[in-house]
C-alpha cells in the first residue's frame, strides 16, 4: 500500500493542533514538515520550536524537508525530531558527506530535487539515500498545480533504483490529489506528500483512505 505523508505547510496554528489530533488517529505513515529560510525559497515556515511542539504532540514520525541554504550547517538542530531528513541537491555542496552525516545520527537521509533538476544528476548519490523526493511544483508555496514532467523523472529514478537493487523510497510532493497521486504511483512513487487535497475537505480521514488505496 502507498505511504502517505501529509504536508502541514500553511495550516494556521489553531487548525494545526486539530489536524494533528486527526492524523494521530489515522493511517498516516509520516507527517511532512517543510522548513524554509526565505533565501533558498521565497518563504519561511516552521521554526525549530514549532517542530519540537509538533514532535511532542504526535506519535507519527516526522519527514522533515529542509528548503534552506547550506543545510549541512543546521542538520544537528533537526536530527532529534526527524525520522527522515531531506536536503536539496541544489543547496548541498557535498551530497555524499551530508547524507552520510545524517545517517550517522540514526536518521534516514534523502535528497530533494526541484522540477528543473534532472533525475540523472542524483544517480551517483542514491546509494547513500533512504528516500528521494521529486518536487512536482516549485518549492516554497502550497496549493500549486502538479507539473506533469515530474512523472518521467519518477520513472527514471525508480528504474535506476530497481536496476541497482537499492532500498530507496521515491516520494513526490506538490499538487498531489486522487488523480495526480494515482499517476505518480503508476510512475513508481512509494510515498505521496499531500497537503491542500487533504485539508480542503472536512473529512480528512476519508481523503487519507482514498490516497492510501490508490
Amino acid at each position: 500500500m502507498i505511504k502517505i505523508s501529509p504536508s502541514i505547510l500553511g495550516l494556521a496554528s489553531e487548525r494545526l493542533n486539530e489536524v494533528i489530533d486527526v492524523l494521530n488517529m489515522s493511517k498516516t505513515d509520516l507527517i511532512h514538515v517543510d522548513v524554509m529560510d526565505g533565501k533558498f525559497v521565497p518563504n519561511t515556515s516552521f521554526t525549530i520550536e514549532q517542530i519540537k511542539n509538533i514532535f511532542q504532540k504526535t506519535t507519527i514520525p516526522l519527514d522533515i524537508h529542509l528548503m534552506i541554504e547550506e543545510p549541512h550547517k543546521y542538520i544537528k538542530e533537526y536530527i532529534p525530531y526527524a525520522e527522515y531528513l531531506g536536503v536539496h541537491y541544489e543547496a548541498v555542496k557535498d551530497c555524499e558527506n551530508t547524507l552520510r552525516e545524517i545517517k550517522r545520527y540514526g536518521v534516514k537521509p534523502y535528497l530533494v530535487i526541484k522540477p528543473n533538476t534532472s533525475a540523472e544528476e542524483i544517480f551517483p548519490f542514491l546509494s547513500h539515500c533512504d528516500m528521494v523526493l521529486v518536487m512536482s511544483v516549485e518549492p516554497g508555496f502550497g496549493g500549486q498545480k502538479f507539473i506533469p514532467k515530474a512523472l518521467e523523472k519518477i520513472k527514471k529514478i525508480k528504474k535506476y533504483i530497481n536496476e541497482n537493487n537499492l532500498n530507496v523510497l521515491v516520494e513526490v510532493d506538490g499538487g498531489v490529489n486522487n488523480v495526480t497521486g494515482k499517476e505518480a504511483v503508476t510512475a513508481g512513487a512509494d510515498v505521496l506528500v499531500v497537503g491542500s487535497y487533504l485539508f480542503s475537505d472536512n473529512d480528512i480521514m476519508d481523503r487519507i483512505t482514498k490516497i492510501k488505496n490508490l
